[in-house]
């Protein structure tokens, strides 16, 4: 009979060692080396998996960076715009600085391997499943190793009005099969869900180990570079956010996307986290329904409430993420501290960076927030990490603290630091533009930006704040 070898792999990194080890000499984690059973050892050429050359046999040579002819950048068009947009791409712009026409909308690069992450049932199943029905003549193969040809077959039927001729569903979870499943129908896109229930029989270890992913992931790559088909993967996430297995998975892929949202609300973010064919400050947003995910191409539209009447506690806060501006509600109640202890809250938003906030607007602006209770919330459960949201915070504890409703129609933008000066948000010519857009007559942005805006757009009114202790007559006068 032959001898089971075994190895240790480190859960974090994915090295290889041949006897347990303490902390890792690779990323330094500890006790992250876990005992696998392999099938093969390890070549003279170099580790299992590794691709030599993405797209030869490994005899090709080095080559001048000048003689090297590089090939014209197409991108295919998935049928979800803002899958378009993240993946990369020249973007439409969307305030009035900037032109339309002409612009491709982005979209996938052949041959690129992505890796779409997620929280369970955030919908990353429902997504891979519409891009593969929606992707209009490009031949797809949808592999699952969790659901059945008939499961997906009623998610099919409630996400899509018309079924995709060019999308063939399999159920399978051997590499091998499904190598040669994808050499004889040669599709254009590749969909996996997920890369933790493929296996392959080169290792005896059980899928979703370190060492199965590793091999299949590598195997993977290599399909796509050598075959030019894009491979999207669905991988699981731990209990800490971060996606499971090997790190290495992480590198070796193109993309990252993340997905993400809240299980209570309805709306979904995509992020790019790597894009080594774009940028990682695009973003697109989703609605979840009872068809499926619906894209939200106007985010500002859906995080504005519509009051009979103005409420205190409530300001609308210009963001920006990636090159998108919207417009966000930042909602805030300060109220007396019954239980002696001050309680502190923040939905959606950074904890830390809110109570430097009260200690500003305490310092500075004279507020007494030491007795007070705080609790800050982001309409549609959105989490935001944009500093230059900080005036609208302010704004809403401000507003809230005197129970005064801020004047309709006034929007903010602005970064506060400790000393209370409001400093210049990022991409602030985009922000006002979006404000004209959904027509605001007034926004207050930093006074840094007196001399360096250009004329702002008709209709509104642009208010320079250069202190926090500022901020309260531009935001009650009508």
């Amino acid at each position: 009979m032959a001898k089971v070898k075994k190895a240790y792999f480190c859960s974090a990194c994915g090295n290889e060692q041949p006897k347990w080890m303490g902390r890792c000499p690779a990323c330094g984690e500890w006790n992250t080396f876990v005992e696998e059973i392999i099938a093969k050892e390890e070549t003279a050429s170099g580790p299992r998996g590794l691709v030599k050359t993405p797209g030869g046999t490994g005899a090709s040579k080095p080559t001048p960076v000048h003689e090297i002819v590089r090939d014209e950048l197409t991108r295919i068009d998935l049928g979800i715009g803002e899958v378009n947009r993240v993946l990369g791409g020249a973007t439409p712009a969307r305030d009035t600085t900037e032109s339309a026409v002409g612009v491709p909308t982005g979209g996938m690069v052949p041959g690129s391997f992505i890796l779409l992450g997620g929280e369970p049932g955030i919908g990353k199943s429902t997504l891979s499943l519409q891009l593969a029905l929606s992707s209009h003549g490009l031949r797809t193969l949808y592999v699952s190793g969790e659901e059945s040809p008939q499961q997906i077959k009623m998610r099919a039927e409630r996400v899509s009005q018309q079924g995709s001729e060019e999308c063939y569903i399999y159920a399978e979870t051997l590499l091998e099969n499904i190598i040669a499943q994808a050499e004889a129908l040669e599709p254009g896109l590749v969909v996996i869900d997920s890369i933790q229930t493929i296996y392959t029989e080169l290792l005896d270890s059980s899928p979703g180990s370190v060492s199965q992913i590793r091999e299949c992931a590598a195997t993977l790559l290599k399909y796509a570079k050598t075959h030019d088909t894009s491979i999207i993967i669905i991988g699981h996430i731990t209990k800490d956010g971060a996606i499971a297995g090997p790190k290495i998975l992480e590198h070796i892929v193109d993309v990252v996307l993340s997905f993400e949202g809240d299980d209570a609300g309805v709306y979904r973010i995509l992020r790019g986290v790597k894009n080594r064919f774009g940028a990682t400050f695009e973003i697109g947003v989703f609605e979840m329904r009872g068809e499926g995910l619906v894209e939200v191409a106007n985010p500002s539209e859906i995080l504005l409430g519509d009051y009979p009447e103005p409420l205190s506690g409530i300001a609308v806060g210009a963001a920006v993420d990636g090159i998108r501006p919207y417009l966000i509600e930042t909602q805030a109640l300060v109220g007396a501290a019954t239980y002696g202890t001050p309680q502190r809250s923040a939905t959606g938003y950074d904890m830390k960076r809110m109570n430097m906030l009260l200690a500003v607007l305490e310092k500075r602006a004279g507020l007494k927030l030491g007795a007070k209770d705080v609790f800050l919330n982001f309409a549609g459960g959105f989490r935001v990490a944009d500093t230059g949201l900080d005036l609208a915070v302010a704004g809403a504890v401000i507003s809230s603290y005197f129970d005064r409703p801020i004047a309709p129609g006034v929007a903010l933008a602005g970064e506060i630091g400790l000393s209370g000066e409001v400093r210049p948000a990022p991409r602030s010519e985009q922000r006002i533009a979006e404000a004209a857009r959904l027509g605001f007559r007034r926004i207050v942005v930093s006074g840094y930006l007196r001399k360096s805006l250009p004329c702002p757009p008709k209709g509104i009114e642009v208010c320079y704040v250069s202190r926090i202790d500022e901020l309260g007559k531009y935001i009650f006068q009508n």
